[in-house]
This record gives structure tokens, C-alpha cells and sequence, in this order.
């Protein structure tokens, strides 16, 4: 069935995306991360608002997890896909924050990327 295959495919790119989230955190690679995000996102947290571009300067300062020897224990809680939308809840415990992020993506001209952000600490509470 082609509707199966092509939502198999749709699923497979989103976590493809967030994989790539993932490792770019890890890694602190901004331009691993600048590319699965839409220039025009807003990384948004209970009082704080940071563009794309703010955000990739924080991360190509800050210390790298992976050279600092961080566990990688960044998890895919659930993942909803329809047609060309999605919106996946993922865990991303990195450096002294225990992170629950929502990320919106949109397919557009073939490609999934973030276009939009929110998150917050746990350890917060």
C-alpha cells in the first residue's frame, strides 16, 4: 500500500531529524543543528525567547558533552506524524539540565525541519 509506505518513509525522516537533533547537541555542532531547524524557528521556554541564530551561537560556545565525557542518554518519547506535520517529545539530559523538548516539524518542498521549539528543565521543579 502506498499510503503505508509513504508514512513509514514520513515517520523514518522525522526520526531521522531527531537523531540528527540528537547527535548535534552531543557533539555541539551547530551546523549539524542549523540544518534540521527553519531559519525563521523560536526556541521558546517559560520566560525565554531565542532565535535560531542565538540559540547555534550558545551551542558553538558552550563545552561539548561528548569532550567532556557526557553520558548520551537523549531519548525519542513519542513521535506523532499526520500527512505533512509532526510533533515529537523527546528527552535530552545534557550537562546539568534534565531537558523534555516538544519539537513541531513541517515537511515542506520534501524535507522535514524543526519549526518549533519548546522546552523545559525537570530538574527545574
Amino acid at each position: 500500500m502506498q499510503v503505508a509506505d509513504d508514512q513509514n518513509k514520513d515517520f523514518a525522516a522525522v526520526e531521522h531529524v531527531l537523531q540528527c537533533y540528537f547527535e548535534g547537541l552531543y557533539q555541539g555542532d551547530a551546523e549539524k543543528l542549523k540544518v534540521i531547524f527553519h531559519p525563521d524557528v523560536w526556541l521558546k521556554a517559560p520566560g525565554v525567547r531565542r532565535s535560531l541564530v542565538q540559540w547555534l551561537n550558545d551551542v558553538d560556545k558552550r563545552p561539548v558533552p561528548a569532550h567532556i565525557n557526557q553520558s548520551y542518554a537523549f531519548q525519542i518519547l513519542a513521535v506523532d506524524v499526520v500527512k505533512d506535520q509532526a510533533m515529537a517529545k523527546v528527552h535530552c539530559p545534557i550537562f546539568e539540565f534534565d531537558y523534555i523538548d516538544f519539537l513541531g516539524l513541517l515537511k515542506e518542498d520534501g524535507k522535514w525541519q524543526v519549526v518549533s521549539k519548546m522546552y523545559t528543565d525537570l530538574k527545574g521543579q
